[in-house]
C-alpha cells in the first residue's frame, strides 16, 4: 500500500487568483478533498475526477477524522480551509487527533500545512493599510471559549492600544457579543476611532463599511465579516484606513531628518532604558505628584517607576525622588524592624481602584508569611501577601520616607509612610528609616567610598 498524507491547505478568499502555487498543487495532488461545503464550492472548478467529502458547519472533528482514515488507505488527502488554516482553521484540531491515535511526525502518515491568505490580511488589503503596527486577532465565538476569557482579550487589547481584528464577530443566535466587544473598547479607544466591516473579501458578495467605533454595533454583521479597529493613532483618509509604523517619532515628518537625539537605524531615545529617563525628567517637573499618578501618566504599574527611580545618579536633578530595592531575602527581616519605626501612614489599594488609608503605629502592624495585619481598637485590616514579589525604600526630598511592597507585575499591594507631626517625622522612625536605606543604597555607599 502507497504511503498516505495529509494536506492541510489554506486558500485564501477562495478565487484562484489569490491561491498560492503550492496550494493548487496540493489539491491537484489529492486523491480525496474534504472541506465544509462553502469551501467545496469554491473551489470546484479544481475536483474533477476526486473524491470529493463535504461536511456542514459543525462537523470540524468528523473532517479531521475522514481525512486520517483516508490517509490510513494510502490516499493523499486534501483538507481544505478558506484564508490560513492555520489561523481558526482545521490545522489544530487534526493535529489534536492524529496525536490521540498515537500518530507522531515520523509515521507513514505525513502531514503537510500549506498556508494561504488569511480573512484579516485580505480584508486590511481593501481598506488601506490597518495592520501596519501591531495588531492582534480575537474571535468573539464564544460556543467553544468561555465569554468571559474572550472579555478578558478585549479588555487587554483595548488597553494595550492594539489594531484589533475581530473574526466571527456576529451569528442569528450571537448578535450581542460585538455589542460587548464595542463597550470593552470604547473604555480605551476615541469614539471615532476608525473601523472597517468587511464582508466576503475578494467574493462575489463582498462589501466594505467604513464607519467609527461608537457606530459599529449598528451596521450589517454576520460570520463572513471580518471587523478591523483601529488603535489610537489610526487615521481615515481618502478613503484609506491607515496605522501609521511609526516613523514621525523618530524623523522630521515621513521623509525628513532624524529629530534631536535620534539616529536612523538605532532604538527611540524613549526605548527600553531611554524611557526611564522620561519618568525621572516627568518626577522633576511634577514633584509634588504622588507616585500612583506618575505612574498613570506613563500608563505602566508603579514598579517601572520605582525601578526609574532607583537608577538616578547622585548628581542628578531627579535626586530628590530615590529609591532602593530590597534584597527579598531581606523582606521578611524588614518585616520586623518596621515595627520600630512608629507613627505611620498605611495605603493599600484594591483592583477595582479603591484606596484604605489609615493613619497607624507601627506596633499595630503584623506579619506572617501570608498575611500583614494592621489591627487596633478601631479597625482590623488583614492583606494577602501570598503574590508579594519585592519591596522597594522611596525617598521624596525632606517630605516623604516610605516603603512599597509589589506584587509580580509591579503593582502595589500595600505601602507605609512615615507621618510627619508639625513637619517633622518621628526621630526614631527616621532613624530606622535613615539606617535601612544608608545599608541599601548604592549611592549613598558610593559617596562613602569618595569621603573615606
Amino acid at each position: 500500500m502507497s504511503q498516505g498524507k495529509i494536506f492541510l491547505v489554506g486558500f485564501g478568499p477562495g478565487a484562484e487568483a489569490h491561491m498560492s502555487v503550492r496550494a493548487l498543487e496540493a489539491i491537484k495532488e489529492s486523491d480525496v478533498v474534504i472541506g465544509y461545503s462553502t469551501y467545496i464550492r469554491l473551489v470546484k472548478n479544481l475536483l474533477d475526477g476526486k473524491e470529493v467529502v463535504r461536511k456542514g458547519m459543525t462537523e470540524e472533528i468528523d473532517r479531521c477524522v475522514q481525512a486520517y482514515e483516508h490517509a490510513q488507505k494510502g490516499k493523499t488527502v486534501a483538507l481544505i480551509s478558506s484564508g490560513d488554516i492555520g489561523v481558526y482553521g482545521m490545522a489544530g484540531p487534526t493535529y489534536e487527533v492524529l496525536l490521540q491515535t498515537g500518530w507522531t511526525p515520523d509515521s507513514e502518515i505525513k502531514v503537510e500545512i500549506v498556508p494561504g491568505t488569511t480573512a484579516l490580511s485580505a480584508a486590511a488589503s481593501l481598506v488601506g493599510a490597518p495592520l501596519t503596527h501591531d495588531f492582534c486577532s480575537i474571535s468573539l465565538s464564544d460556543l467553544l471559549t468561555p465569554w468571559p476569557v474572550i472579555a478578558k482579550r478585549l479588555d487587554a487589547a483595548g488597553r494595550s492600544d492594539f489594531v484589533v481584528a475581530l473574526y466571527n464577530p456576529k451569528s442569528g443566535r450571537r448578535t450581542r457579543q460585538i455589542e460587548e466587544a464595542q463597550r470593552i473598547l470604547l473604555q480605551y479607544r476615541r469614539p471615532d476611532t476608525p473601523v472597517a466591516i468587511v464582508k466576503s473579501a475578494y467574493r462575489n458578495l463582498q462589501d466594505i463599511q467604513r464607519v467609527r467605533l461608537d457606530e459599529m454595533k449598528d451596521c450589517n454583521i454576520g460570520m463572513l465579516t471580518t471587523v478591523l479597529i483601529g488603535n489610537s493613532s489610526t487615521f481615515m483618509q481618502e478613503g484609506l484606513m491607515i496605522t501609521p509604523r511609526g516613523y514621525r517619532n523618530k524623523y522630521d515628518g515621513i521623509t525628513g531628518q532624524t529629530l534631536e537625539g535620534e539616529k536612523r537605524g538605532r532604538s527611540l531615545s524613549m526605548g527600553l532604558e531611554g524611557w526611564k529617563t522620561c519618568i525621572r525628567q516627568y518626577l522633576r517637573e511634577h514633584e509634588a505628584q504622588s507616585l500612583s499618578r506618575v505612574a498613570a501618566h506613563f500608563d505602566c504599574p508603579i514598579g517601572e517607576v520605582l525601578s526609574a527611580m532607583a537608577e538616578v545618579d547622585a548628581d542628578d536633578a531627579a535626586g530628590e525622588c530615590l529609591s532602593a530595592r530590597l534584597p527579598d531575602d531581606r523582606i521578611p527581616e524588614i518585616f520586623s524592624e518596621i515595627k520600630q519605626w512608629g507613627a505611620l501612614r498605611a495605603v493599600i489599594r484594591n483592583e477595582a481602584g479603591a484606596v484604605s488609608e489609615l493613619f497607624i503605629n507601627a506596633g499595630d502592624l503584623s506579619f506572617s508569611t501570608a498575611q500583614l495585619k494592621i489591627e487596633n481598637e478601631h479597625f482590623h485590616l488583614h492583606v494577602d501577601l501570598s503574590t508579594l514579589m519585592s519591596g522597594w525604600l522611596l525617598r521624596r526630598a525632606d517630605r516623604l520616607r516610605g516603603i512599597y511592597f509589589l506584587n509580580s507585575r509591579g503593582e502595589t499591594i500595600f505601602n507605609l509612610s512615615l507621618l510627619r507631626t508639625q513637619g517633622e517625622f518621628d526621630s526614631q522612625g527616621l532613624q530606622q528609616f535613615d539606617r535601612l536605606w544608608r545599608e541599601l543604597d548604592y549611592r549613598e555607599q558610593e559617596d562613602r567610598a569618595v569621603n573615606e
